[in-house]
């Protein structure tokens, strides 16, 4: 341990405090021992630290910080550099408002559509999104405070997520959904991981000692602090074991007392929680130099310039019928779309920042040189249909030789907390699309949106740019792609399959009551629609340049692959090459190809590069089940460089050695799995690749509800209070969504709905303890009045026991 002798000169309680938080975003302090309080702020895609009251959804305002892109468009990019510059500006940003750790950035696997926080997520392939996210790390670091990088693991669901069991096999889980983590974590070296508020294979993840200390810990070396997300502290001292050092936000002492108590009847040796303590204050100094430092505060134009860099390289033009792009200055344009006025720029929920500039379409028209014809809504941001809006755009349509028509989904759609419904977007906007399409087909459309959508309109567009999520700056980044001031480079980091039926994972998300079952496995994304051939409306891996690209020479060895890339088009630009692996071997089920590594170039027209992309560790090898390690089968490997998934350009074979293991699986029992057909698996057969009987998925409703149930269970309660107030949250929920209040009615499911009862004290701080809790348990099960006598008698010893403390700490600092 570094810090042992500060350790020594504290008590068992100080000890106790330094794993919990001081309030909702800092860490507890000790004055007599010159321990001071570190700050912990999100921004996964730009600082959210509060001026006001905290909260977690994005509701209070924040300091005005640079919204930069989100995750999911800078993974577009495909570039590692400008991921580590973007974190070095983060970074920056953070030191100016004295913020120690930094919540992000998000990696988790891109299982469904679906799923309500993809925006903040890179992709569904482990290996861009473990890179990307290594150098989101590296440059936040950079000035010395920590990155955080989140949620760990396997956290791929809104919908009941703090209290979800993920079952899902220990291959799968290694090589798709812990890769991304495994490489944050070594390469970018981070200093601070967040644990998901899920359980995995029937254990919370901030508990489960597989996850944490043999596979986070041991296995990988992680030396730094494990953080809950915010309230999804379920056992503090089952936490505490499995290496999981501070909860947030404060317990007002409650966990305190229990990690105490757990010390002194031996449940927990001390020594564990000194080592816990010590990598705490490991990361408290290491990072104090932000409070060293005097506040400094940043260049609010040069970071929103990095902001339109980084959306720049990451709009990704998906088509372009006649090159109709980039727009010709003589072309008389027809500005159409809510969004163009104000721009979908960033998600919603805990990541949600307020920007320091904010660049709208309308406002950067004449500067971009298009010659408008004028602007008109057409549509109603949240979805209300509206024919007098269609009928004046479709007039000024009329008169336009080009439709720049701007769509996409909106804010209340993606949030954090809830997953959306459908892969479409909303039918207001579509209906506008038909309309506009009667009267001028020269229609280019520009998306925005930060996850897959459906686009059974896209016959309907010539052109079609997506923007994702691209940050404050975005509005001029897509003016300045739509013209061609820049050739557009950015290539999608997930698939766009034809209809949300075709994903496999349609038929097991979510998880609607105790558990979801992945039983898919390792075919997530193109894994699975590469593997058996399935159409898809757009490949992982694709995007269109303005430019075109030829590659030549392949050339291989045991160290990696070289080629050559030739710009043969008549503008500069930037490709992104990708090299795939598929082994030629059916012993082991693989999909038909991976991706191993990627790199990004720059080209002027006629300009040849020699390319190289090394091989590494994680070129060749599996996780097998039989060994528990990752091994290596000896076959021949396909080498694939492509300019997408389904565009291989070049391919080569090498001979690999491999490590001798002995096989994990028997063909004939996982059938699904070796044809790759894993959208459609039986229980029996799921449960052989488990390698043990899957646990009930529905609910016991014959048990009483207990902590770890929701407040959405309130429907089976005994008790007729608790039945009668799910039916309130209900209609709630139902009215508001009536009245045309879809933000508010979300916040209702995010904050109470999916709220395991637990939660309500986790999250409240000082308000509600866990022992008020129970009497509210009890009210809920049926004993109303005894239930009600026992919150308020809790409820009287909380007061007076706040108040001791208060009284004890007045004295102590008069003295």
């Amino acid at each position: 341990m570094k810090h042992t002798e500060l350790i020594r000169q504290m008590t068992l309680e100080e000890k106790a405090s330094l794993m919990s938080g001081k309030n909702f975003w800092q860490t507890q302090n000790i004055e007599r021992l010159g321990i001071p309080s570190i700050f912990l702020a999100d921004g996964p895609h730009g600082i959210r630290k509060q001026a006001a009251a905290a909260d977690h959804l994005g509701l209070n305002e924040s300091i005005p910080a640079t919204c930069f892109p989100t995750a999911a468009t800078v993974a577009n990019s495909w570039n590692i550099e400008l991921g580590g510059k973007i974190g070095r500006y983060l970074g920056a940003e953070a030191v100016s408002q004295k913020v120690n750790v930094l919540l992000g950035p998000g990696i988790n696997m891109k299982r469904n559509p679906l799923a309500g926080r993809n925006f903040e997520y890179f992709s569904e392939d482990p290996y861009l999104a473990g890179k990307m996210a290594a150098s989101y790390i590296s440059g936040i670091q950079t000035y010395g405070i920590s990155a955080c990088v989140k949620h760990f693991a396997v956290n791929n669901q809104e919908e009941r997520r703090m209290s979800i069991d993920t079952i899902v096999d220990e291959r799968t889980l290694r090589e798709i959904y812990l890769t991304a983590f495994e490489i944050a974590i070594k390469e970018g070296k981070t200093k601070s991981v967040m644990s998901s508020y899920n359980m995995l294979n029937g254990v919370y993840t901030n508990e489960n000692i597989h996850l944490m200390r043999e596979i986070l810990r041991n296995e990988w070396g992680f030396e730094g602090v494990v953080v809950t997300d915010w309230g999804g502290s379920n056992d503090r001292v089952d936490g505490l074991i499995a290496g999981n050092e501070l909860e947030m936000p404060t317990t007002a002492g409650e966990t305190d007392e229990e990690i105490i108590q757990a010390v002194k009847s031996g449940k927990i040796k001390e020594e564990v929680l000194d080592e816990s303590v010590d990598r705490l204050l490991e990361l408290i100094f290491a990072t104090e130099e932000v409070y060293n430092n005097p506040q400094k505060e940043f260049d609010r134009q040069e970071h929103h310039q990095v902001a339109q860099e980084a959306a720049e390289e990451s709009i990704v033009l998906l088509k372009n019928e006649g090159n109709i792009l980039p727009l010709h200055k003589n072309k008389k344009v027809a500005i159409i779309g809510e969004f163009a006025k104000e721009a979908r720029y960033q998600g919603a929920g805990s990541s949600i920042v307020n920007p320091s500039i904010l660049d709208n379409t309308l406002d950067c028209l004449e500067e971009s040189g298009i010659i408008s014809m004028g602007f008109e809504s057409g549509f109603d941001r949240y979805g209300t249909k509206n024919q007098k809006k269609i009928d004046k755009a479709c007039a000024l349509a009329k008169n336009s030789d080009v439709v720049l028509l701007y769509i996409g989904l909106d804010e209340a759609t993606e949030a954090e907390g809830l997953d959306r419904h459908s892969m479409m977007i909303p039918e207001n906007q579509i209906e506008l699309l038909n309309a506009l399409y009667q009267v001028n087909n020269n229609i280019v459309a520009v998306l925005s949106c930060g996850a897959a959508v459906e686009m059974p309109w896209i016959n309907k567009v010539k052109g079609l740019v997506h923007g994702y999520l691209s940050g404050q700056a975005g509005a001029k980044a897509i003016l300045r792609v739509l013209t061609g001031a820049v050739n557009p480079s950015g290539k999608l980091a997930e698939t766009y399959p034809i209809k949300y039926e075709d994903t496999p994972s349609y038929n097991h998300f979510p998880g609607k009551e105790v558990s979801v079952e992945y039983r898919e496995g390792l075919y997530i994304g193109y894994r699975y629609f590469d593997t058996v051939n399935k159409d898809v409306l757009f490949p992982f891996g694709f995007g269109l340049s303005y430019t075109t690209f030829e590659y030549s020479k392949i050339e291989l060895d045991t160290e990696g692959v070289t080629f050559n890339i030739t710009n043969t088009g008549q503008r500069e630009g930037m490709e992104i090459a990708q090299l795939y692996v598929g082994c030629n071997s059916t012993k082991i089920f693989r999909a038909n190809k991976e991706l191993k590594g990627f790199v990004k170039i720059f080209l002027n027209p006629g300009e040849t590069k020699a390319v190289s992309i090394p091989f590494d560790d994680k070129t060749f090898r599996y996780f097998n089940v039989k060994t528990n390690c990752w091994e290596i089968e000896t076959a021949d490997y396909e080498i694939m460089i492509g300019a997408s998934c389904a565009d291989i350009r070049l391919q080569g074979v090498i001979t690999i050695e491999g490590t001798g293991a002995p096989l994990p699986y028997d063909n004939e029992q996982l059938p699904s799995y070796y044809s790759g057909k894993a959208n459609i698996v039986s229980l029996e057969e799921f449960e052989r690749l488990l390698g043990c009987k899957v646990p009930a998925a529905k609910w016991d409703r014959s048990k009483p509800l207990g902590y770890n149930d929701t407040i959405a269970q309130c429907e089976y309660a005994k008790g007729g209070v608790a039945r009668f107030a799910f039916k309130l949250i209900n209609f709630s929920h139902w009215f508001l969504r009536k009245i045309g209040k879809r933000s508010t009615a979300n916040l209702i499911m995010m904050s109470i709905y999916h709220m395991p009862f637990r939660g309500i004290a986790r999250m409240t701080g000082e308000v509600i303890n866990m022992p008020m809790l129970d009497g509210v348990l009890l009210i809920v099960n049926g004993q109303f009045f005894k239930g009600l006598r026992h919150v308020l008698s809790e409820g009287r010893k909380r007061a007076k026991t706040a108040k001791a403390k208060q009284k004890l700490a007045q004295t102590t600092k008069e003295a």
